[in-house]
């Protein structure tokens, strides 16, 4: 994130989350109780669909309350919303790699520079809902297709991570369904 856009996400009260998550696939996660470590790959496809119904019932509250954050450091709904659909939409540009290319490099992606960038805020609810929707059924398709020998295929990320497509996808469904929970507070 270059300078000027830290100090527009610290204007915006954001503080850039600089963790690895990658910790998700060895013990479940304390907060929204996923244990993204024992998720079947069988199962990931579904798991996509339902998080996306989570959202869509989400998205269907009133506009000003889903821009209205808690805190001035926590996004809103709407925000995280946006996020979640942009998480769908990388990881199966990120998947597309693995499948086709060995052992691919991923670009970084900043995920608040994005947030910042995009006007996660002032977006439709109703235009992010159909693109949320839109995004998880093509990346869950996507992964309804990988078979055999393709779950073992490998890719990395920008920082070191290394993944196969089995672990890929078990990381990525903790994503939305941790901020579905930061949202809801309902536990899976």
């Amino acid at each position: 994130m270059s300078t000027s856009e830290q100090a527009e996400a610290a204007a915006d009260g954001i503080v850039p989350d600089s963790k690895d998550w990658t910790w998700v696939l060895e013990r479940p996660c304390a907060d929204c109780g996923l244990d993204a470590g024992a998720v079947a790959r069988a199962g990931v496809a579904g798991m996509i669909r339902a998080n996306a119904e989570g959202w869509l019932a989400v998205l269907a509250g009133a506009p000003e309350a889903l821009r209205r954050r808690p805190r001035p450091e926590t996004w809103s709904d709407l925000e995280y919303a946006c996020h979640v659909r942009d998480v769908f939409r990388l990881f199966r540009v990120r998947l597309d790699l693995m499948l086709d290319q060995d052992d691919p490099l991923f670009a970084n992606w900043d995920q608040d520079e994005t947030a910042v960038a995009e006007r996660y805020g002032e977006q439709e609810p109703a235009v992010v809902a159909a693109e949320l929707a839109e995004a998880a059924e093509v990346l869950a398709a996507a992964f309804e297709g990988v078979a055999g020998a393709q779950w073992a295929r490998t890719g990395n990320r920008s920082d070191g991570a290394r993944f196969t497509v089995e672990s890929f996808a078990r990381y990525l469904v903790h994503d939305p369904v941790h901020h579905l929970y930061d949202v809801t507070g309902e536990r899976v």
